[in-house]
């Protein structure tokens, strides 16, 4: 039995939305969230600065949220770096760099981890860009303590207005809570998206002339982060989701390091990856081509589940894969799991695939099986913030709470999008680039050299 979720409506008075921080850091999950009036008052520090020997603290944080809350209404794009200088960015950005990349592919969070009796997970699907949404899940939710994870399922940038705002600011949750914070990696983590949906230009424009050396290190940073999680030893995460095993094919010469790892592209030759294989993968590269040590990457970020049994070639992305419910029952029972958590469609893409559930309250759950659950969770409500029609979805976002003993049945919160949001300028093509992420153009996602 899956609990009930509940429906949130922000509120959108001019009340300072940074009111009730102390309330919210203290375990509040209060649903009265108000966007600020950025002639009400000026934030605690422009420039935001580096703090001595770079110790973070949560006033730290909260300050930057309210800095670049109150930055997104009362300043133009290009005055970005007079809120967090370029200096306070690289710092910001090797901190946590060098703690992102020491993780492992899949990360887990466990009693080793300090997940205990009293201990709750927020799960987050993508955010794509809508800051205000944001601060509004992390208010609502609770801010990262002790007692309460946040694992995070990719597609921090892209689309919406505010991408680089969201990536650092959880970048800098993820310094000063290292095992309370997961920052998952998404599809649109890439060179090559950012560069079509719009986050390479918003670097850009905030940055001016340091703009490529930001992009960069966004870059360098993106590599750093995990695929997936494992919660509780029961729940898997990931943003796309399954992914293919390998086949390994002895040489003539009978030496096993002559041995060949071929990952098989054949739809008839599919069989399911295992974590050990998902642990040895290689996610340093961002862009395709798929294959090789880089395949089960780009399936963990590309693929869709389908009511169609079997595992095949996700046609229509063009890249990863597609699963049956018959995968996901086979996934599941074979590590002893009961849910399934991915993210990766948002209405747009739902819109589009009829023999699944719409994305209109943030989730779905996409299979019902022996074993467990497999979910599709969205976190951006009203979304893409860019619509080429009149007509919007107006869908909901969700996120989700795993409680013990297990942590293994989600409790569901859906919310509205915060209104109004602060008048912002496309960074990309909206009405010429299509909503989802099908029809790729695969041959300039494949480096030149």
């Amino acid at each position: 039995m899956v609990p009930q979720s509940d429906s949130l409506n922000p509120n959108n008075s001019d009340e300072d939305f940074f009111s009730t921080t102390t309330s919210v850091a203290s375990g509040s999950t209060s649903s009265d969230s108000k966007p600020p009036s950025p002639t009400q008052s000026l934030p605690p520090q422009i420039p935001i600065k580096w703090p001595p020997e770079g110790a973070l603290t949560l006033s730290w944080v909260t300050d930057l949220m309210q800095a670049f809350e109150w930055a997104s209404r009362a300043l133009p794009p290009s005055e970005f770096a007079s809120v967090l200088p370029v200096e306070v960015f690289d710092k910001l950005v090797l901190t946590s760099s060098k703690i992102l990349h020491k993780e492992p592919n899949c990360v887990e969070i466990d009693s080793e981890s300090g997940l205990g009796s009293d201990s709750r997970v927020v799960v987050v699907g993508d955010v794509h860009g809508q800051l205000h949404d944001v601060l509004f899940l992390l208010k609502n939710a609770g801010f990262p303590g002790e007692d309460r994870f946040f694992v995070f399922n990719g597609d921090y940038v892209d689309r919406g207005a505010w991408g680089l705002e969201i990536f650092l600011l959880l970048l800098a949750w993820k310094v000063l809570m290292p095992h309370r914070v997961y920052l998952l990696r998404g599809n649109h983590e890439s060179k090559y998206c950012t560069s079509v949906y719009g986050f390479e230009k918003e670097v850009l424009t905030k940055y001016g002339d340091s703009g490529k050396h930001v992009y960069r290190k966004c870059l360098g940073c993106f590599e750093g982060l995990p695929l997936a999680s494992i919660i509780a030893g029961r729940v898997y995460t990931a943003h796309g989701g399954l992914f293919r095993g390998t086949v390994v094919t002895p040489s003539k010469r009978a030496k096993k390091k002559n041995r060949k790892v071929v990952h098989n592209p054949e739809g008839n030759a599919l069989t399911l990856g295992s974590l050990e294989e998902l642990a040895k993968a290689r996610r340093s590269v961002l862009d395709p081509p798929w294959e090789g040590s880089n395949l089960i990457p780009g399936d963990v970020l590309w693929s869709d589940p389908s009511m169609t049994p079997g595992l095949s070639p996700n046609k229509e992305r063009g890249i990863g894969l597609l699963w049956g419910p018959d995968c996901t029952e086979e996934f599941l029972k074979k590590f002893n799991l009961k849910l399934i958590i991915r993210s990766h469609e948002g209405p747009d893409a739902r819109d589009k695939r009829p023999d699944l559930g719409g994305m209109d309250v943030g989730y779905t759950i996409d299979h019902i099986v022996e074993s467990g659950k497999l979910i599709t969770l969205f976190s951006a409500p009203d979304y893409p913030q860019f619509q080429a029609t009149e007509e919007r979805y107006r869908n909901k976002g969700a996120y989700i709470f795993l409680e013990p003993p297990d942590f293994d049945s989600p409790i569901f919160h859906s919310f509205e999008a915060v209104t109004p949001r602060p008048k912002a300028n496309p960074y990309y093509d909206f009405e010429d680039v299509i909503d989802s992420d099908e029809e790729l153009d695969l041959v300039s996602m494949v480096p030149d050299s």
